[in-house]
């Protein structure tokens, strides 16, 4: 919770810096000469990680795996050599965040199209139909700290300068790095330039997406038990390790010796492999 408050700070920090279009004659081209130059406007591709966020990730990593170590060899120094694990922690964290925003950047761009298709049924206009979206997400996110909320801003803004939507939709595309907001900003392009039914391509785009995120949802819900196991069957070789240190230390001492180095030594390997294959496993695209 504490990271992504801090996450929500920083995105709301970068977004300040962005030149206020709204008040600026020129507002379209200020932001195109500032994203060229300094690539202000966020990638969603990539996740930076504050100082903090990497410190705590380095430290919590370092220790598990200093305990782990310790766990297996009862050996200061292999303990401390697998310590050093802890440094490719916030490899694995950047990567979980992104995973995080980037559905829940999903999730909100459905409703966004749910929002645009209804407005564009009732017969708004393409920028009424953006603005009337900005509103309707604000209801779910009266903070307007949404990634969502914040880009149809932009796309809203543009157009009032007179950039075409499909530009400002692309460029969005672009920086999402998302597969099913590509394919709309590739669609919502298309039918603008031939003069087909937005209102249909829409319609059918968030009714698809929609379809997609609940298909997403259902095999989560099927293999939350087989993770749960998952998880616990990689935890009982460490508690049952703790339960023998602490009953019966004579009879692990062997496992201290060269040979048990060895033997532990290939044993956490195996669980590293197993950790991998399950962690694939689970992860099910749609």
């Amino acid at each position: 919770m504490r990271g992504s408050q801090q996450s929500m700070r920083r995105t709301q920090e970068q977004r300040e810096q962005i030149p206020s279009i709204g008040h600026h004659p020129n507002g379209v081209r200020q932001l195109r000469r500032t994203n060229e130059s300094s690539n202000i406007l966020p990638d969603y591709t990539k996740y930076r990680l504050t100082g903090r966020e990497n410190a705590i990730s380095i430290i919590v990593g370092g220790v598990v795996f200093f305990g782990i170590g310790y766990l297996f060899y009862y050996n200061l120094v292999l303990s401390l050599i697998l310590g050093l694990a802890g440094l490719v922690m916030p490899r694995f964290w950047r990567q979980y965040r992104l995973n995080r925003r980037q559905a829940t950047m999903n999730l909100h761009f459905k409703q966004a199209l749910y929002s645009l298709s209804s407005s564009l049924s009732a017969g708004r206009s393409v920028e009424n139909g953006f603005k009337e979206a900005v509103e309707d997400l604000l209801l779910l996110d009266p903070g307007g700290l949404s990634d969502m909320i914040f880009e149809l801003k932009i796309i809203v803004s543009r157009m009032g300068y007179g950039e075409p939507v499909e530009a400002a939709l692309q460029d969005f595309a672009r920086r999402s790095g998302m597969e099913d907001i590509k394919n709309f900003a590739d669609v919502f392009s298309t039918c603008k330039r031939t003069g087909g039914d937005l209102v249909e391509v829409v319609r059918r785009t968030s009714s698809i997406i929609g379809e997609k995120l609940d298909i997403q949802q259902e095999i989560s819900v099927m293999i939350a038990q087989k993770r749960f196991e998952a998880k616990a069957l990689l935890a009982a070789p460490f508690l049952l390790l703790v339960f023998m240190n602490m009953t019966s230390p004579d009879y692990m001492e062997p496992m201290r010796s060269m040979a048990g180095i060895v033997i532990s030594t290939f044993a956490l390997a195996v669980l590293l492999g197993c950790f991998l294959w399950i962690t694939k496993m689970m992860n099910v695209k749609v």
